[in-house]
Formats: structure tokens, sequence, C-alpha cells
């Protein structure tokens, strides 16, 4: 298969996904739509792509690990777990109501698939490094994948993470830092900017790259080339958009979290399915 035509099937996954969301911000009248948004293509091409994960073996020993440290951007695991069928979708319509298995934060001991709880910002890179230096003791082939945000960077907990895993030389744990330039009180440059980012991870002793974190073709790329480096741990910065693929709420703070109007979720409905009708076309096309 080619990488053109692979990148456009993760297109429409991750369109699928998107639609997931916006039918629990339905359930739920409100969500972390902006960060879920700019994250779900990658996260998409990680669970569709690149892990050794499977819904129905969710405990597996040998299984790829995944943690969303950026914890209010669950939105975008949901979506991409309910597609990837670790539950029944009708669970995306309790979003939001007391008792759901798919809280405003993701809860391991509530839904198969979450390997941690986390929202508490800045944990998820410790906690990664962990199960990467077990993987490693345990001599498992296993990898463990981080999304993380750069509003969450300035936290102490995440750099202690960082300094472990290159001390060990855990190159089966790999980060990918969000970098959609926003959070809730406005500009990440403004309120805490932690640029260049790059640099950072690489004083820290990691190997490094930059990419459209909302280009499927770079994102596919990137997977291909795990680990950058062997021996030391991999550092993905994806410049990406604040709620990517809504054409009324791109690179707004005000879609960091969203009180939605049905008006403004039916036209993010019709935005995706005319994204997927294109994207079948162009699949068909390829075909003759």
């Amino acid at each position: 298969m080619s990488d053109k035509r692979k990148a456009i099937e993760l297109m429409i996954k991750a369109e699928r996904c998107r639609e997931n969301v916006i039918r629990m911000i339905r359930a739920g009248g409100h969500g972390h739509v902006g960060g879920a948004f700019s994250a779900i293509d990658l996260v998409a091409a990680l669970y569709f792509h690149a892990m050794n994960i499977d819904g129905a073996d969710a405990k597996n020993p040998d299984r790829d690990r995944f943690l969303l440290s950026a914890g209010h951007k669950c939105l975008a695991q949901y979506g991409v777990l309910a597609e990837k069928d670790f539950f029944e979708k009708e669970i995306l319509d309790t979003y939001g109501k007391l008792g759901s298995l798919i809280p405003g934060h993701p809860d391991m001991h509530k839904l198969n698939g979450v390997e941690a709880n986390t929202g508490a910002l800045g944990h998820g890179i410790s906690i990664a490094a962990g199960m990467a230096m077990a993987g490693k003791l345990d001599q498992k082939a296993y990898r463990v994948f981080v999304v993380t945000g750069d509003g969450e960077l300035p936290e102490g907990s995440n750099w202690e993470g960082a300094a472990v895993a290159a001390k060990f030389g855990l190159d089966n744990l790999v980060v990918f830092v969000d970098n959609n330039g926003l959070q809730i009180s406005g500009a990440v440059t403004e309120v805490m900017s932690m640029e260049p980012i790059d640099c950072k991870f690489r004083d820290f002793g990691w190997a490094v790259t930059e990419i459209d974190g909302n280009d499927m073709e770079q994102i596919l790329n990137v997977l291909e080339q795990l680990p950058l480096e062997k021996g030391k741990p991999t550092a993905v910065i994806c410049k990406t958009v604040k709620a990517k693929g809504l054409s009324f709420g791109e690179n707004q703070t005000d879609f960091h979290f969203w009180n939605a109007s049905e008006e403004l979720l039916r036209q993010a409905e019709a935005e995706m399915e005319e994204r997927i009708a294109g994207l079948q076309k162009q699949l068909e096309e390829m075909k003759q």
C-alpha cells in the first residue's frame, strides 16, 4: 500500500474520531474540544497504525502503552478508543453524565485502554518513563507513547521524567508535544513560554524532531523512523492548530473549552462529512 493511500485512510479514521467527539459534546453540552482536535490526528495514527494494541485484549502485557498526559484532551482518546472498538459507541452518549465510563479526565479504573489517570498536568512523562523502564527490565519489546501539551510543559515533573528517561537510555519511550500555542488563559508564549522546546529536550539528552502534527503523511513518516536514535528517548514537537477541523473555532482560545450550540454542532458534522466524502473520492481515484 502506498504511503499516500495509507495517509488518506488514516485521515478518514481521524475524521470519524472527530465525529465521535462531536457526539460526546452534544451529549454533555460542552467539552475541551480545542486540544482534542489539535491532537486527534496523531492519536488516531498511533492507535490505527503504530501501536501493538487490541481492544479485545487490552491488558496484554506485551501491548504498547499510550498515555494522554494532558488529560483534559480525553475526548480525543475516547473518540479513538470507540472507533478502535475498545467500547460500544453508545457509551459516547453518556459523556457528562454521573457515573459515566468516560468522565472529564481519563480513569484507568473505568475504561479499558486507559493506562493511567491523568489531568493533574505534568505527570505523563514521569509515569511513562516508569513504564518504559519496566519494559527494559522485563526485556519486553513494547513501546510507550505520550501526548503532552505545550501549555503543560512548565510543570517541573515533566523535566524530572525527561532526565530519568535520558539517564536510563529509554529509547522505547516517545513523547509527542501537541504544540498548538494556546491554553485556557491565552497564548502559551504569554502565559509561560517554554520555547525553544526542541532545544530543552535535546539539552536533557533526548533525540528530537519537529513535524506538522496535523499532516498525516508527516506523522506516518516520523512513526516509521522510531526510535530516532538508539539509546535515547524521542521527543516529537508537533506544530498543530487548536480546534483543527472546526472552521469556526480554529486557533481561538474560546474553543479550549466549548459550550456548544446545536447549530454549530450540526455545522461541524457537515464539515466532517464533506471532508470524509472528499477523501473517499481520492481513494476511489487512486484505484483507477
